[in-house]
């Protein structure tokens, strides 16, 4: 079977930035941001980022490029006698859970879009917007039309292949993406008082940052950059042997944090500029951000620009997703693409029913400790599959591949240089392994259990 692959470092570039910029950049970065105090947050997160989020991306890569398989081949391509596979299976998982969830909530944000552009939602008065977002995601079949639409959009595009259809649209929606950004933000520095979430951005003030907050920071540095879930393997075994890979993965986290950041440029002066609480958390953008562009003079237009921004995040993400598994069962169950996209996308579709009964008839059914579906499946995919399958790459990677095997694939057998191979064996084999544990024990609680002990 011929491989599909990219067709430019363009394409590369806009494809792999684009699995790594969604909801996690627009929507999560800036309210866990504002909930931990601001810029102190920020220089922590940056420290994690290129400490511990680059090299792992930089490992997953070279599995995926390597190997030239899916996220379950990279592993057997290199360990056939053990069960290493099983690493790559749990990726594949992960992906699959976490989309069925996610296109719900693009779903949603489809759903405000369009609303803005109808001028629907600047006729709910602000004080009435938390319950105006209750309603929209308890509505049962809009958000089973909403979810359905997202989930065809993003199959249209991963049907017609790798360089027709992720490589193409890719390069089209995340320069739309970066305009809209641009605009946005050059409308919300010019509004009065706008300096005051300037200066809550990029002015460090270290009291108010927590354990809690540092931990926070370095768990959002692994999850944001798209690692532990075969997006990133899946995508290396698209790149030919002639591109730099670390080049590559330096583009791809730099783009990703200057979207985060840009993000917060965005939203935090207009928050401030109208009097709203930045610590608002998920309800930032559904709920504090309408009320925001309601006060804004040509609030419309700029309300509206703000959710078409989030829906293309959203849909970049929901892209890479679903080629996960699609890219699985095309080389492990000998699909064509076509078959195989429609049989993932349907049993996608599926899945997500209860996570948005969850919200309405379901809410009622909960298990483990109150959990609803959809709480269960972000639970599971995010604080246990997640770290475990970014914490397998280190030590496939540094303990049974090796780290000198995957420096040569960084290297394209010393083709480029890369000075920075110590550094590099350290944070695979020690660092990030550590670094993840603590995530883990962290995002499930243990770590306070431990320390309370």
């Amino acid at each position: 079977m011929k491989r599909d692959s990219f067709g430019s470092k363009l394409g590369i570039l806009a494809a792999a930035a684009g699995s790594a910029i969604g909801l996690g950049n627009i929507w999560k970065f800036p309210y866990i941001t504002g909930k931990n105090g601001g810029a102190a947050f920020i220089l922590v997160y940056l420290f994690c980022i290129a400490l511990i989020g680059l090299p792992v991306m930089v490992s997953e890569f070279v599995l995926g490029r390597k190997t030239q398989a899916n996220a379950v081949g990279a592993f057997k391509a290199i360990e056939p006698e053990k069960p290493w596979y099983l690493a790559g299976h749990l990726g594949v998982a992960t992906a699959f859970i976490i989309l069925s969830y996610y296109a719900m909530i693009a779903g949603w944000i489809f759903s405000y879009m369009g609303r803005a552009v109808t001028g629907k939602l600047m006729t709910v008065a602000p004080d009435q917007l938390g319950d105006y977002f209750g309603s929209i995601i308890g509505g049962t079949t809009e958000s089973m039309f909403c979810t359905f639409l997202v989930l065809l959009i993003t199959a249209a595009i991963v049907i017609s292949g790798i360089k027709d259809g992720v490589e193409k649209y890719s390069k089209i929606l995340m320069p739309v993406l970066l305009t809209i950004l641009m605009v946005l933000m050059v409308r919300s520095v010019t509004l009065d008082g706008a300096s005051k979430g300037l200066e809550f951005l990029f002015k460090p003030d270290f009291s108010q940052l927590t354990t809690k907050g540092v931990l926070e920071a370095l768990g959002h540095a692994f999850f944001s950059l798209s690692l532990g879930m075969g997006i990133i393997m899946t995508y290396g075994s698209y790149i030919n042997k002639k591109e730099n890979i670390f080049k590559l993965a330096v583009q791809v986290t730099i783009a990703d944090t200057l979207i985060a950041l840009m993000a917060g440029v965005v939203i935090f002066p207009a928050v401030f500029a109208y009097g709203f609480e930045p610590a608002a958390g998920p309800g930032l953008i559904f709920i504090t951000l309408p009320a925001v562009f309601d006060a804004m003079p040509f609030g419309t237009f700029f309300e509206t620009l703000f959710f078409v921004l989030i829906a293309i995040a959203a849909l970049t993400s929901t892209i890479s997703l679903l080629e996960v598994v699609v890219a699985f069962a095309i080389e492990e169950f000998k699909m064509s693409r076509k078959k195989a996209t429609i049989i993932v996308t349907f049993a996608l579709y599926l899945l997500a029913i209860p996570s948005i009964l969850s919200f309405s008839a379901w809410s009622g059914v909960t298990m483990f400790d109150g959990k609803t579906f959809f709480d269960l499946f972000d639970f599971m995919t995010s604080n246990i599959f997640l770290p475990l399958g970014g914490l397998l790459v280190c030590i496939f990677v540094g303990r049974v591949w090796g780290t000198k095997n995957a420096v040569d694939e960084i290297t394209s057998n010393g083709l480029f240089g890369f000075e920075y191979e110590g550094v590099y064996n350290f944070t695979i084999k020690v660092l990030a392994p550590a670094a993840i544990v603590v995530i883990f024990l962290n995002s499930t609680g243990l770590l306070n259990k431990i320390f309370s002990m």
